[in-house]
């Protein structure tokens, strides 16, 4: 099987995950260029008004200069790890498995951030231990523009404004009566919905 090249998130939409609950090896991509406007740095939940986004703010370089994806640096003179666990506990407080989640998910919103691949790496895992997955250790070790031939590329995936093609099936969120479901969110919106079944909605999902 080939493997699936990939730009780690901020705790990506479900569609990236439904790979490795196929087991399909995955190889993060930590040596291209930062691009703004990608799943990096944001991630969208379920709140009580509809979609909404979180967004991580990193420390920009001089206009013109780009920076290497695992040298980016978090703006921690903001709250927003504050803000972000104020913005899930009012999105999912009242959803059937937040709480059973909430004391280890709340421990990466309370220890320092530095750099945003290190943060999008723990938050992979934190999901991946959540859902019974294998957290996929393996990143690229330069950039090719062309993969080789063994590799699939997915690194467009990362684009917020993308058109990744998904066919998801509902599951009941918590504010669907008001807001109808909204597809392929964070996958902290399919944790806290589902619970231990998330992974085997991920598994009858097409990869």
């Amino acid at each position: 099987m080939k493997a699936l090249v990939l730009c780690p998130a901020y705790f990506a939409p479900i569609s990236h995950w439904i790979p490795l609950a196929h087991s399909t090896p995955i190889v993060w991509e930590t040596h291209d260029h930062y691009q703004k406007q990608t799943y990096r740095n944001r991630t969208y939940i379920a709140a009580a008004n509809g979609k909404l986004m979180l967004n991580i703010p990193i420390k920009h370089t001089q206009k013109g200069t780009h920076q290497k994806s695992d040298a980016v640096r978090i703006e921690n003179d903001f709250p927003w790890q504050q803000q972000h666990w104020k913005s899930l506990e009012s999105a999912y407080r009242s959803s059937p498995f937040f709480e059973f989640y909430e004391d280890d998910l709340k421990l990466l919103y309370t220890t320092p951030a530095v750099t945003l691949l290190d943060f999008n790496m723990r938050c992979m895992r934190w999901a991946c231990e959540s859902i019974q997955l294998d957290a996929p250790e393996t990143t690229t070790t330069t950039y090719y523009k062309t993969l080789p031939s063994e590799q699939v590329d997915a690194r467009n995936w990362i684009d917020a404004k993308g058109n990744q093609p998904v066919a998801l099936e509902s599951y009941i969120q918590v504010f669907s009566e008001k807001n109808g479901f909204l597809s392929n969110l964070s996958i902290l919106d399919l944790i806290f919905n589902e619970g231990p079944n998330a992974v085997s909605f991920l598994k009858k999902s097409r990869p």
